[in-house]
């Protein structure tokens, strides 16, 4: 079976459900998910960030492959779910009720 990302990158791919491509749909990931489910997530794709990052740097937007794009966007999810794990220890923001993020303009992809 081929890697839903590019090479370097397989053992991101039992996370490949967080490749998600708009910031609403990644903050409902996070919410809906536990945190063990972030947990394990942060665990495999952060130590790979750095290399993720020097890959898509490399990789030129217009025309990027399906491959990269999933790349880009599950270390999006990367971003939205570090406070949970790093800080919060909980999918929601503490103390905020029922607040909610929605972004005006998604980057264009």
């Amino acid at each position: 079976m081929a890697s839903a990302f590019p090479e370097g990158f397989e053992a991101l791919d039992r996370f490949a459900d967080w490749a998600v491509p708009t910031e609403k749909a990644r903050y409902a990931k996070r919410i809906s998910s536990t945190m063990d489910e972030l947990d394990a997530f942060y665990d495999v794709a952060f130590p790979l960030l750095k290399s993720g990052t020097a890959h898509l740097e490399k990789t030129p937007m217009e025309g990027i492959s399906e491959p990269d794009k999933r790349l880009l966007w599950l270390f999006c999810s990367l971003v939205t779910v570090a406070f949970s794990v790093e800080a919060w220890r909980q999918p929601r923001v503490p103390d905020s009720g029922a607040s909610s993020i929605d972004a005006v303009v998604e980057p264009l992809v």
